[in-house]
């Protein structure tokens, strides 16, 4: 039986999970940020998704991050809502792949924080680049790494121009270390305005062993309507995060707690 969970593991999650890390090697908890003085540019939305798509997803926001944002959309009214798609490869070499990302999103917040002061951003991503996003608001260098050679954590500033953080199915805790990661740990100043989305017995971020699970993200109205009420509700439009999900809790697409965080158990 062991045997064969095992080779259940070896067949699956490499190709799930393992672009879903960000590597410690090399990878920073976030992007350099300075200090943020009142500015503006015209035009600004008065809302930006700042997205980053999973792996092998096509260049944008790929699927997840496309659902997600046209539920957001109807829900904030009257506000002008702007997309930036996270500029990385997002292959399988989640190496230079996630730290790629982290640079271009955290370079990118910073740029908004700067030129639009007014604009609200709502981070997100979805498996890979949900790893990218969650280190991106991170306030410190994951430890075991040299600080003196990544970027440094974005400035605390620039936590006030975000207004939320919706993850989908960041990888748990479990299952970076299984591949010798540092979990992802999100900033102080992000915490409670963070949820993390789980479709139940997704085994990349929760307990469960269906492995199919974790591809029905775009497609699952539930789990992307969480989010995007959860972000709206933090913009002051639309309605809130359904109950029980509450911020920086990982939930699942009927609101309630998951099951848990582990991987594979």
């Amino acid at each position: 039986m062991r045997g064969q969970f095992c080779g259940m593991i070896a067949r699956h999650i490499p190709r799930l999970l393992a672009p879903a890390v960000v590597a410690a090697s090399g990878v920073s908890a976030s992007v350099l940020g300075s200090a943020i003085p009142s500015a503006s540019a015209d035009p600004c939305p008065d809302a930006q998704v700042v997205f980053a798509r999973g792996t092998d997803d096509p260049p944008g926001v790929g699927p997840t991050g496309q659902a997600f944002v046209d539920s957001l959309r109807p829900r904030v009214g009257a506000k002008s809502l702007d997309v930036y798609p996270v500029n990385y490869p997002a292959t399988y070499d989640w190496t230079t792949a996630g730290e790629d990302g982290i640079r271009d999103a955290g370079a990118h917040v910073v740029s908004m924080a700067h030129d639009c002061p007014n604009t609200k951003m709502v981070l997100g991503g979805y498996s890979q680049g949900a790893a990218v996003m969650g280190f991106v608001t991170s306030a410190a260098v994951p430890a075991g790494i040299d600080p003196a050679t990544v970027p440094k954590p974005m400035d605390p500033e620039v936590a006030n121009h975000v207004s939320s953080v919706v993850l989908f199915a960041l990888p748990s805790d479990k299952a970076m270390n299984f591949f010798g990661e540092p979990p992802v740990v999100i900033g102080p100043l992000y915490q409670a305005k963070t949820i993390k989305v789980c479709a139940p017995e997704d085994p990349i971020c929760s307990n469960g062993m269906n492995f199919d699970a974790h591809k029905t993200y775009s497609t699952n109205g539930a789990i992307i309507d969480e989010g995007a009420a959860f972000a709206a509700s933090r913009l002051g439009g639309g309605p809130g995060a359904p109950a029980g999900a509450g911020p920086g809790a990982p939930t699942t697409g009927a609101g309630s707690p998951s099951p848990g965080r582990g991987f594979g158990a």
